[in-house]
């Protein structure tokens, strides 16, 4: 078995374009939220995202790219692009070569939703002006794999190109499958991660009306974790990628290592479409699973970063779910949502929270759960309010639980 490590990592998000802005303004407790800028939502019950600002994606790609290619897969090749930079990896200059080395470099990468920007624009023409006016680029512009398959085109990467797809679990999924193809040999290298671009007419009004999202006016009232007042997710967009790869690979290339990436689980509710199982059993199994394939104790573990989105229902039985894995220990982990920041980014919510995991493990420093002012006796753990804990951390968790029952959890440690 090999061990597994972090080497790059590369963020497009509400509250940062690139790792150090990402990482920095979570510990100052930053608010990506505001009201949405790119449409009317005057007749929409939901006024708020936690929308990517002043991204330019020409500084990247082409003209011509930038207009055959969906926002995500925007978002998501430009955090590729960092992530590659940060690792060191010049697999541009392998490929020239026609390396043989490629087939063992993957691709692991996530969208829940796809090019729903794309699907609303298209649709609005067809409408309009006639099916001879839909793109010829439709089906390539959706479809949720997209993301995966620039990033492998980009960098030469010719072994697995995988996309998971479960809703708000996928990079999770996304990088613990990789996790698990790297450890068993299959794979040297993996980029991994997911990327959302979601804040849209449509998927406002739909999640909106599900009730899933927060009719909040206020910024600073909209994504609420574990706080009383909660009344739904903010939508967030943004990509997260990590570069991983075996140690053996790593050390022997002179890589900078950031974290260790030791355990996954994976399990199903198999309870209800969108509501967590209200006694939390499957998040619990697959936090036990994680810590059990990292061959830890559960009172190993120092913190959780949560999946915490700030719905009435979700944060109650994430709280039930970790002290049914933790038991009378749960009193003693330091929790936060990073969400309560960044808004919800969906399928690369997982993405962007195991970097902000890896930073926390790295640097002892754990982002807060801002606008955390109104304790709920059914979520009564420590959640880290409002501000960051300077604290040594050297294991954690990272929660994603998505729709349909899909659960997911990672388990970093601090490299030794």
């Amino acid at each position: 078995m090999e061990r597994v490590v972090i080497t790059g990592t590369g963020v497009v998000s509400p509250v940062g374009n690139n790792t150090q802005e990402f990482w920095q303004n979570l510990l100052q407790g930053k608010c990506g939220v505001g009201h949405i800028s790119t449409f009317d939502t005057s007749e929409y019950k939901v006024s708020l995202a936690a929308e990517v600002k002043d991204f330019h994606p020409e500084e990247y790609l082409d003209r011509k790219e930038i207009r055959h290619m969906d926002r995500f897969c925007q978002f998501a090749l430009v955090a590729a692009e960092e992530a590659m930079a940060m690792s060191g990896l010049d697999t541009k200059a392998m490929a020239e070569q026609n390396d043989e080395a490629l087939y063992r470099y993957g691709v692991y990468f996530a969208s829940g939703v796809g090019g729903i920007q794309t699907i609303e624009t298209e649709h609005e023409k067809l409408l309009i002006r006639g099916p001879s006016r839909v793109s010829p680029f439709f089906v390539p512009m959706i479809i949720s794999n997209m993301a995966a398959a620039y990033i492998s085109m980009r960098f030469g990467l010719k072994g697995s190109c995988i996309c998971p797809v479960t809703a708000c679990a996928s990079s999770t999924q996304a990088i613990g499958e990789a996790f698990r193809a790297v450890k068993h040999g299959y794979l040297d290298v993996a980029v991994v991660g997911g990327a959302e671009a979601s804040i849209t007419p449509c998927s406002i009004a739909g999640f909106g009306n599900m009730q899933a999202l927060s009719g909040a006016e206020n910024p600073d009232e909209g994504s609420l974790p574990f706080d009383k007042r909660r009344g739904g997710f903010v939508m967030g967009e943004g990509a997260g990628v990590l570069v991983i790869e075996s140690l053996k690979h790593a050390q022997a290339r002179g890589a900078q290592i950031m974290g260790e990436i030791s355990g996954y689980g994976s399990t199903a509710d198999a309870y209800h479409i969108t509501s967590p199982h209200p006694e939390g059993e499957g998040a619990a199994r697959a936090m036990a699973m994680a810590v059990e394939e990292a061959g830890l104790a559960m009172t190993d573990v120092d913190y959780i970063n949560a999946h915490g989105t700030g719905t009435p229902l979700n944060d109650k039985y994430e709280t039930k779910a970790i002290k049914r894995a933790f038991g009378d220990y749960a009193k003693e982990l330091v929790i936060s949502s990073t969400k309560s920041m960044t808004g919800h980014l969906l399928g690369a919510a997982g993405a962007i929270e195991a970097i902000a995991l890896a930073y926390t493990l790295k640097e002892g420093s754990i982002p807060p759960t801002i606008n955390l002012k109104e304790p709920d006796e059914e979520c009564d753990l420590f959640y880290t309010p409002n501000k960051a804990l300077s604290k040594s951390v050297a294991v954690g968790l990272s929660n994603s639980l998505g729709f349909g029952g899909h659960n997911g959890c990672i388990l970093l440690r601090r490299y030794e």
